[in-house]
């Protein structure tokens, strides 16, 4: 039996004798199946070809991605707090390099999805740090393509984890789609591509699928703004390198006007 992952977005199945003959999450308007078609590989093939880089983006915040890129090519981001370490987000690749490098940084003691583009190899990674929880957002649970008891469903709008930490559902891109804040320093949003950080570094965009250039709509922009407005937070990190260092919550206040001016 194998654990198949898909090659072009890069989740993660349930174990099987053979592969899948569909990636539900590719097949989706959201993202896309290979022009090539669609095709499987393995975490084993995935580690012989790939290397995790490991960065430094903020004091106390690691990037965590891939080179060359895999699937979609995402980053995970680690935050390091006093009372345990997140992973925010996952990226495929797992190995021994990584697990070293991250149990030298204190470990993780929980992992927190945006939503299913990053699903990825979520169940490895748990167990590789002990079985730790992998936080999903019960509207997202039926794109969960492995099972395990370490996956932890949450309701609501919020989920408070330690230190200020907390998980804010916002929507826009997937229903159970969400946001962690810390509060550390003047505080911080850590967005995957739920808010996506344009390429200015200036301004961010929210789209129901980025691949295909679908636009939400004005009633999710609102939700998703009066989500995150009641936070106070200064920078924004997204899940492909694109940063806004400061200057991150009026960045978001002046790109949301203007995109519900756009769309109405």
């Amino acid at each position: 039996m194998t654990y198949y992952l898909c090659n072009t977005c890069g989740v993660q199945y349930d174990a099987a004798s053979q592969a899948p003959e569909r990636c539900p999450i590719c097949e989706d308007e959201r993202q896309y199946v290979n022009p090539a078609g669609q095709s499987w590989t393995t975490l084993e093939q995935v580690q012989k070809n790939h290397r995790n880089i490991i960065e430094m983006v903020a004091p106390d915040l690691y990037a965590i991605y891939s080179t060359p890129d895999f699937a979609i090519g995402q980053r995970a981001h680690l935050l390091v707090t006093p009372s345990g370490n997140i992973l925010w987000d996952c990226i495929a690749n797992l190995d021994a390099s990584t697990i070293n490098i991250i149990r030298q940084l204190g470990g993780i003691k929980a992992i927190a999805l945006s939503h299913p583009h990053y699903f990825s190899t979520i169940v490895e990674w748990s167990h590789a740090f002990g079985n730790i929880p992998v936080y999903v957002h019960q509207l997202d649970a039926g794109w969960l393509q492995r099972h395990d008891d370490v996956i932890k469903l949450w309701e609501g709008n919020e989920l408070r984890l330690w230190d200020g930490i907390k998980l804010v559902l916002c929507g826009g891109h997937f229903p159970g789609g969400n946001v962690l804040y810390t509060p550390a320093g003047k505080g911080s949003l850590l967005v995957g591509d739920v808010i996506q950080v344009s390429s200015d570094r200036k301004t961010v965009s929210v789209m129901y699928s980025y691949p295909n250039n679908i636009p939400v709509s004005a009633k999710e922009i609102n939700t998703l703004y009066a989500a995150i407005k009641p936070l106070k937070y200064d920078a924004m990190y997204g899940a492909f390198g694109k940063y806004i260092k400061t200057g991150a919550q009026d960045a978001v206040d002046f790109s949301l006007e203007r995109y519900l001016r756009h769309i109405r």
